[in-house]
């Protein structure tokens, strides 16, 4: 599903070269075909991987303008100010761009010390076992044990994001 683009933002410069787009200082990102674009997202103190989302124009801009992070949230079809329901906010302390400027790295803080909506610290709380220690079946594994908060109290009776 396509992501409606708002009007072309003066702070994007257009993409003109590689030369430009590799090694030049302006910010120049590339929108795949449904105007988004990906967002690694990692604590500043510990460098641990928060979550992975996407960003459209707007999300992008709104980021920069804030210093908060926003995203597109794909099974709301809409803008995402990450902790605007939660408190959990993700404060931006540094934003960079990958060298063709088409995926985007947010090291934040982190209100509430979370980012996860089901409450773990990390989206990213279960291990997948590889190689020889891969048994049959493979079962995930739990890095975290516990959560940082309870979705049901921060969510109520909010749907759940997740697709099946």
């Amino acid at each position: 599903m396509s992501v409606p683009a708002p009007e072309a933002d003066p702070t994007f410069a257009p993409r003109l070269s590689v030369e430009q787009v590799e090694e030049g200082a302006e910010l120049a990102p590339k929108f795949d075909a449904s105007g988004l674009i990906p967002c690694v997202t990692t604590d500043f103190q510990s460098g641990e991987v928060l979550m992975v989302a996407v960003m459209n124009r707007e999300a992008l801009e709104r980021t920069i303008a804030t210093g908060e992070a926003h995203y597109w949230s794909r099974s709301r079809q809409q803008l995402w100010h990450k902790g605007a329901t939660s408190g959990l906010v993700q404060k931006v302390v540094e934003m960079r761009i990958d060298d063709d400027q088409d995926c985007v790295w947010l090291r934040v803080e982190i209100a509430g010390g979370a980012s996860c909506h089901v409450g773990y610290r990390s989206c990213f709380y279960r291990r997948v076992p590889v190689g020889p220690e891969r048994a049959a079946g493979t079962t995930l594994e739990f890095m975290e044990q516990e959560k940082a908060f309870d979705p049901k109290a921060v969510y109520g009776d909010a749907p759940n994001p997740t697709q099946l």
